[in-house]
């Protein structure tokens, strides 16, 4: 592995510790990095409080510099979950600290990982009985999940840390799944149908999606199968005017799209301008058109012409708590505090988007969280204080009652943590 790669992810992973940057703020998909540099980058994000456990016995203080300490940790990384050789993963975990000018720090790097690797077996063991160390969650996360799943918390944690499958939704104007599942199996891709997600297949293996027949061509698009419900609990039909507000980066809105080709309208909001753009090109591929807003859900007086809609689609910003397996570095960008917050934006975005739906019209309300507050109490409380909002009750194979919406748990049948609460207008 070149030398530059791990000063690459050693300054990735010191903006996503230091500057709350997210990983795919710092590896957005037009930036050149390599297989190894993402791996390092979302393997340590994945185990990094097991990381830090096993450093602790080998260090009697942490280094004030943080680029010091996430060495060590990308070190450990590479040693225990990589199994690469000892001595490669030493000597180029030093230069990489020359790179960064941190030459003091060589020989405290150099000793921390070789007694690592001299003493493996007895540290592993020592740090077995450690909560931390088994669960490999962050203590809030890991509190809140005891708290809402007392029966599912340990399944909960030990799936964030899990790898996910590569979900594909084919789209219905332009192939049935089972032609397109028997295209993959002719190109030699494993797939099978999924068993929630009516339009929905998983590989067995994860490919390029450049590889994926008719994807250019807008076949086929890459969406978890937790994420394929959302179209199905909006009950479309022919002449409704549909808003799907938070839209980006366009998944849902595209299969609001294919699903329901003569609908009256569809406007596809968002407040982010660059990444409406994404949506845009997310429309084009697949040779669908939407009317794309730019706009907050919070505001609609600043965009709204005033008529209303039959059917609304609140993806809900949340703590994605639901996606931690996709996305390891949630570990260490949410706190609780953060939780608290989003939830009182999740309560004005339904207050805010109440008004705007006809009577008898549907809003789909959608989290990829697994944290009650932002789930089932939030939905109990806007049904509390607004009678003419009614929950329709939501049943299949997937998920389970809440009383107040239906929560899918990270990797029951293969899907991300997701929450769904159907709401009809009195």
């Amino acid at each position: 592995m070149k030398n530059n790669e791990r000063v690459q992810a050693l300054k990735i992973l010191t903006a996503v510790v230091q500057d709350k940057s997210s990983l795919s703020q710092q590896m957005p998909a037009s930036a050149e990095i390599s297989p190894m540099t993402k791996e390092i980058c979302f393997g340590v994000c994945r185990h990094y409080f097991r990381l830090e456990v096993i450093a602790d016995t080998l260090v009697p203080q942490r280094p004030k510099a943080i680029e010091v300490w996430l060495a060590i940790l990308m070190g450990l990384y590479q040693l225990h979950y990589m199994n690469q050789p000892d001595y490669a993963v030493v000597q180029e975990t030093v230069k990489a600290l020359e790179k960064l000018k941190k030459v003091w720090a060589k020989g405290l790097v150099n000793a921390v990982l070789r007694n690592f690797c001299r003493q493996k077996e007895a540290i592993l063991a020592k740090c077995a009985t450690n909560e931390t160390f088994i669960h490999g969650q962050p203590k809030w996360l890991l509190q809140q999940l005891q708290q809402d799943w007392p029966a599912d918390w340990s399944a909960i944690a030990a799936a964030n840390d899990a790898h996910p499958p590569m979900t594909l939704r084919v789209n219905q104007q332009q192939q049935k799944v089972e032609d397109y599942l028997q295209e993959l199996i002719a190109a030699g891709m494993q797939a099978e149908r999924h068993a929630a997600a009516s339009e929905g297949i998983t590989l067995t293996e994860a490919c390029d999606v450049h590889k994926l027949p008719g994807f250019a061509k807008g076949v086929v698009s890459v969406q978890d199968g937790a994420a394929q419900l959302a179209v199905s609990l909006l009950d479309l039909q022919a002449g409704q005017r549909v808003l799907d507000a938070c839209c980006a980066p366009g998944g849902k809105t595209c299969h609001i799209l294919e699903s329901e080709s003569k609908l009256a309208d569809c406007i596809a909001l968002d407040v982010d301008p660059k990444r409406i753009k994404r949506v845009q090109e997310n429309l084009d591929r697949l040779g669908l058109k939407a009317t794309l807003l730019q706009g907050d859900a919070l505001s609609p007086d600043s965009w709204w012409d005033g008529r209303l809609f039959d059917r609304i689609l609140l993806d809900a910003p949340c703590s994605a708590t639901g996606v931690i397996r996709r996305h390891s570095d949630i570990k260490l960008l949410r706190t609780a505090d953060e939780v608290a917050a989003v939830s009182e934006t999740q309560r004005a975005m339904l207050l805010a988007m109440w008004p705007l739906l006809q009577s008898g019209g549907v809003l789909v309300y959608a989290t990829c969280s697994v944290i009650a507050a932002e789930n089932e109490e939030q939905i109990a409380d806007f049904v509390a204080t607004h009678a003419d909002c009614k929950v329709q009750k939501v049943t299949g194979i997937w998920g389970r009652d809440t009383g107040h919406g239906r929560q899918i748990l990270p990797g029951e049948l293969g899907m991300d943590g997701f929450f769904y609460a159907v709401l009809v207008k009195q």
